[in-house]
């Protein structure tokens, strides 16, 4: 899943004629990682890259879209991800949602500049709009998840799938940034961010009669 990136200021012994753009997008994540998404400019992505600060202008015609080009890739990555947990809700589907709802978790923790390129960039989507595009496939994996909990429920109960699916979305968003920093500044929290997740999804579904349904 990841990139092969190298930390900025490296040599690039990897960057060849052609291969410019995936050169650009490593940078990117490293410069990402080091100094947050927006806090790096377009010549010190293409120095990074180990290319003249015109070089970029190739294929990018400003930093928003080099950054609009990495987030893409992020969240086909994330897609991906999540759909591959959630796998057609096999065994059933209140273990696949158990499993996307960490593999959330695990991109988050693993892929961290990537996840901040996704949520934190300020992009435009009206800019942008394969952004959109891909990020509503990664919400749509879970959409499916959240429809499949749903049918399990008797159908009065039903609530409905988008507004579970963004309930959700919330939770495990919200346990993810919880958990990113990595140093002192962070809240001492004294669970695990699976097992907090794990707990407030268990409320939720109980609350929604969920789990009941499963029994029935």
């Amino acid at each position: 899943m990841t990139w092969d990136h190298e930390p900025p200021g490296g040599h690039r012994r990897g960057y060849h004629h052609g291969n410019l753009r995936e050169a650009l997008m490593k940078a990117a994540l490293d410069l990402i990682a080091a100094k947050g998404p927006s806090g790096f400019t377009f010549a010190e992505a293409a120095r990074a890259a180990g290319v003249s600060p015109a070089a970029p202008y190739r294929h990018y015609r400003d930093r928003d879209a080099l950054m609009a080009d990495v987030a893409r890739r992020a969240f086909e990555l994330f897609e991906t991800t999540l759909e591959q947990a959630w796998a057609g809700g096999t065994p059933d589907p209140f273990k696949a949602f158990e499993r996307v709802g960490r593999a959330y978790l695990a991109f988050a923790r693993q892929e961290p500049a990537q996840y901040s390129a996704m949520f934190e960039s300020g992009l435009s989507f009206a800019a942008f709009p394969e952004l959109h595009v891909a990020g509503d496939r990664a919400f749509d994996v879970l959409k499916d998840a959240c429809a499949a909990m749903v049918a399990t429920m008797p159908e009065d109960k039903r609530p409905p799938v988008m507004m579970m699916a963004l309930h959700i979305w919330a939770q495990a968003h919200g346990t993810a940034s919880l958990f990113a920093r990595g140093d002192e500044a962070r809240r001492p929290i004294p669970m695990t961010p699976e097992d907090l997740l794990d707990a407030a999804v268990l409320i939720y579904l109980d609350g929604l009669g969920v789990r009941r349904a499963k029994s029935v």
